[in-house]
């Protein structure tokens, strides 16, 4: 992931995204909030910061306790400062405190563990009458000493109080529009609102307050219905310190006016939005998670280079069965791709939605050289306007983003999605939506804030000082909190219901608590097809598992990470074969630090930092432990005889300090060779290879790492247009390169897209030393038709015998332990570069390396053994040269192949 306000940030933390930094290791834990020098040496009456946290409506935790006397004020109307070194400005309220011996209690520290250091003050039973009133103004922590000197003020963060006083009347509550007897209901929920009143029709209309759950709502005729709406809030924003009244979009808004401005009052039940054939609309079969072949893509990337597409860049792009795109999604589809996992398509912040209002690049790219800095200066200029972003700046979580629709006004959105999803479905696909509850894509009071501006300092997450944590790239939002996870939960089954989306991506999972992540799931398995028109149970859920930021190693809940989540049937993309395959990691300063699939030690390139030989063979050795552990679904307990001939789990095996091994069965991780994120695998391996690596050999190693992900145990993912040797031009982070870098070309006439130019330079630029050599042999490292299409050929053979063995799609770990095995591991005769694999009747051999190999396997002398028939008669004519003998038990596979024997 990565979004648009964020390149800066993108380098740093979003360095850990799906597809990025290893699950440990690589991303340093934050410390859990407690005392510091830090905090002691801070203004002690700093008003800007909120130190102190107001954990339930009886207890107060602060990291500063210097007084003898200690109180909370509030005033409603704000003006509270800090003047002549004591409090003044405003009339006041107070709630007296009481130091409360021994701290938090155990039960409180399970519930914020980063507050295991606080001091703790009880509210007074006389004053706890006050606290909801107290609420809705500035609050103030104070401690004096005994003779009445301030010697401590902090502002107070909310978010556990608000729960506690109102999470458990408000998580039952129906939020946004409602639609019954004839009559429309608006409720939001802003617990510390002074007044919230409803902007609809041009007219302005009084809410009321539900004293319990602090929901306000406001019910009215059907002539509400498709009329444009906004909330007025009058509330305390601790960001400016000071009472406001904002006009805001419903957080729970199911129609959007263009641009995002009103949220409508719709109805998604209604007729008029149905597609014809939408009730009654047959999916193809559901795929379990262990089974499902993942094709990642982008509604943009998808068609808008597609001149046989009469929708280019829309929804309605995926209901034209004769364009080329989607004839390559039903050769994948028969192949055996079970779902089209679509990039960000929520209402997102970064795009104009009205296609006038869209800048276009004022230039002719293709003019310039292929290793011209001028085509990336050109995009860039445009890219803040541009019809181009990944989405990953989510503004309303439930509605359609509209640049992706013929007309973004009303509800043109919802029915073309609607066709969208009717169009996958008929192709044979199914549809699975990246979401991103884990930020927003603002927060205050700036104009795309809309969680914020309702309940300030309660949606976001805050630190220890009360300001928004942006660990993820952007404001992250707090799912540890009753309504955050509500509105999670409740955005997914809308989608789910409304839209018969069949599965869910989380980005930034593990930013989200397990308990939210398991809400998800129950709520979707209650989901029934009499009863909602949807199998929930079928619905498919995975996610990034990465562990970093405020909220690392369960710093503050139980996060849904790799570790964690192992078990619960929510799957986890693995960072493990991916680096073993690709080689290093991510943001390797040198791009040519190489690995499995692109030549360590079989086939060195040019840069020192692969080592020595010797250091290459041992580096290589370890990856295939790391690749045959990704093989086996990255199960911990499956045990193997490693390269060094060890006994070992796969928990046992290292990746960069943490276990290789973290699933409890097939299913718990995703393989992957790329994503979105990072370089596209063919542009990896041209970093990689030695320079004057043909592309017909080039294609090769592209098909063995797809394979490689391919061909194991669990859910595999591939990005759009990888199996047609797709380039982005050597660019890592493309969420805002646009067009001109991102687009897939169906048509292999028009290339792969390498040598458009050097990659925009905001998270290129130090890469450019070693990407433009390479840009200015473009030519040579252009592949043409036949390898194009000789490598999706060769792909789809193999995800023709993944989808139609029942061996690679095992359903728990003991199966696999029975059934798969590495022969050849940990003893003299295996090879650096292969990987010889027995799973049940078939017999998997990877070679990497750039000679033919033999591979001897005692054990299977005499058995009958030959090339699958789907290879024997597949597009790779290379592979068809594989040979077995039986009286030696040899399997014969030439050079960059992988070939599947089958026991006959």
């Amino acid at each position: 992931m990565t979004g648009s306000p964020r390149r800066a940030a993108v380098t740093v933390a979003l360095a850990l995204l799906a597809a990025t930094v290893p699950l440990t290791a690589t991303a340093v834990p934050m410390a859990p909030s407690t005392p510091s020098a830090a905090a002691e040496q801070a203004d002690p009456l700093d008003l800007s910061k909120s130190r102190a946290q107001w954990i339930d409506r009886n207890t107060l935790a602060w990291d500063a306790d210097t007084g003898s006397r200690h109180e909370l004020l509030y005033a409603t109307r704000g003006g509270l400062t800090v003047e002549g070194g004591d409090i003044g400005g405003a009339a006041t309220h107070r709630l007296r405190l009481t130091p409360a011996d021994g701290g938090l209690t155990g039960a409180q520290k399970a519930k914020y563990p980063h507050l295991k250091g606080y001091a703790a003050f009880t509210v007074d039973p006389r004053d706890r009458h006050l606290v909801r009133a107290a609420l809705t103004g500035q609050l103030v922590a104070t401690a004096r000493s005994a003779d009445g000197t301030l010697r401590s003020a902090t502002g107070v963060q909310t978010q556990g109080v608000l729960d506690d006083v109102y999470g458990t009347a408000a998580a039952k509550a129906t939020l946004g529009p409602r639609f019954t007897h004839g009559r429309v209901t608006l409720a939001v929920w802003a617990p510390t609102a002074q007044r919230v009143s409803l902007d609809i029709g041009g007219r302005t209309v009084t809410m009321h307050r539900d004293r319990a759950s602090g929901v306000w709502s406001a019910t009215g005729p059907g002539s509400w219905s498709g009329k444009a709406y906004r909330y007025v809030v009058k509330v305390w924003a601790p960001s400016v310190r000071k009472v406001v009244t904002n006009k805001v979009t419903d957080p729970y808004s199911t129609a959007l006016t263009t641009g995002s401005e009103r949220s409508l009052a719709v109805d998604l039940t209604h007729a008029e939005l149905a597609p014809k054939g939408w009730a009654g609309l047959r999916k193809p079969k559901a795929i379990p998670l262990r089974a499902a072949q993942i094709q990642e893509l982008h509604v943009r990337d998808f068609s808008a280079a597609d001149r046989t597409s009469d929708h280019p860049g829309q929804y309605l792009a995926f209901t034209d069965k004769k364009s080329d795109g989607m004839k390559h999604l039903r050769r994948l589809a028969r192949a055996g791709t079970s779902y089209v996992h679509l990039l960000p398509v929520f209402d997102i912040g970064t795009v104009p939605e009205r296609a006038s209002d869209q800048a276009t690049p004022d230039c002719d790219p293709p003019a310039y050289a292929p290793d011209s800095d001028e085509q990336q200066a050109c995009v860039t200029k445009s890219a803040g306007k541009d019809a181009y972003n990944w989405g990953y700046d989510p503004l309303h979580f439930t509605v359609p983003e509209g640049s992706y629709a013929s007309d973004p006004e009303g509800t043109r959105r919802t029915v073309e999605f609607r066709k969208m999803v009717q169009g996958l479905n008929g192709s044979g696909l199914r549809t699975v939506m990246d979401v991103v509850y884990n930020h927003t894509v603002a927060s205050g009071q700036a104009d795309k804030s809309v969680l914020d501006r309702i309940v300030p300092g309660y949606y976001q997450r805050l630190d220890a000082d009360g300001a928004v944590t942006t660990s993820t790239c952007c404001a992250n939002t707090a799912t540890e909190n009753t309504m955050m996870g509500k509105l999670v939960v409740d955005s997914l089954v809308t989608w789910a219901k409304e839209y018969k989306v069949d599965g869910f991506r989380f980005d930034l999972m593990g930013h989200h608590p397990k308990a939210n992540i398991l809400a998800v799931r129950k709520a979707l398995d209650a989901l029934t097809p009499a009863k909602d028109g949807v199998d929930g149970k079928s619905i498919v859920l995975y996610g990034e598992g990465w562990n970093f930021g405020e909220v690392a190693d369960d710093a503050r809940f139980v996060q849904a990470t790799q570790k964690n989540m192992a078990g619960t049937g929510i799957a986890t993309f693995s960072d493990r074969s991916r680096d073993a395959l690709r080689g290093g990691g991510p943001f390797d300063g040198d791009p040519g630090v190489q690995g499995f699939a692109s030549g360590l030690y079989t086939d060195p390139n040019s840069s020192r930092s692969n080592g020595t030989p010797a250091e290459q063979k041992a580096r290589l050795l370890h990856y295939q432990d790391l690749i045959k552990v990704g093989l086996t679904g990255n199960l911990a307990d499956y045990t193997f005889k490693d390269s060094a001939g060890r006994r070992v789990k796969g928990a046992d095996v290292d990746y960069n300090g943490a276990p290789a091994g973290y699933a409890a069965r097939p299913g718990d991780a995703l393989s992957y060779a790329d994503a979105h994120d990072n370089e596209s695998l063919y542009d990896a391996l041209a970093f990689k290879l030695p320079a004057g690596t043909a592309t017909a050999d080039r294609a090769r190693m592209q098909v063995l790492a797809m394979a490689t992900a391919a061909l194991s145990q669990g859910p595999a993912l591939s990005q759009a247009g990888t199996d047609l040797l797709r380039s982005k031009s050597l660019d890592r982070n493309s969420f805002d390169s646009g067009d001109w870098f991102n687009t897939v070309n169906w048509d292999c006439r028009a290339g792969n897209g390498f040598g458009r130019g050097l990659p925009p330079a905001a998270d290129n630029k130090d890469k450019w030393p070693y990407a433009k050599p390479l840009l200015s042999s473009a030519s040579t490292l252009t592949p043409d038709c036949e390898t194009i299409n000789g490598t999706s050929g060769a792909y789809r053979d193999l995800l023709h015998i993944r989808t139609t063995e029942p061996a690679f799609s095992l359903a728990t770990a003991g199966k696999v332990q029975s059934a798969l095995s590495f022969p050849l591991s940990g003893t003299d005769d295996e090879t650096p570069g292969v990987i010889t694999m027995k799973l049940g009747d078939l017999v998997v051999v990877l070679n990497a390396s750039p000679q033919t190999q033999l591979q001897r396997v005692d054990a299977l002398r005499g058995t009958r053994y030959a090339l699958h028939p789907v290879q024997a008669s597949g597009a790779d004519r290379t592979v068809k040269s594989s040979t077995y003998d039986r009286s030696s038990g040899a399997f014969t596979v030439p050079a960059r192949t992988v070939a599947v024997f089958e026991r006959g």
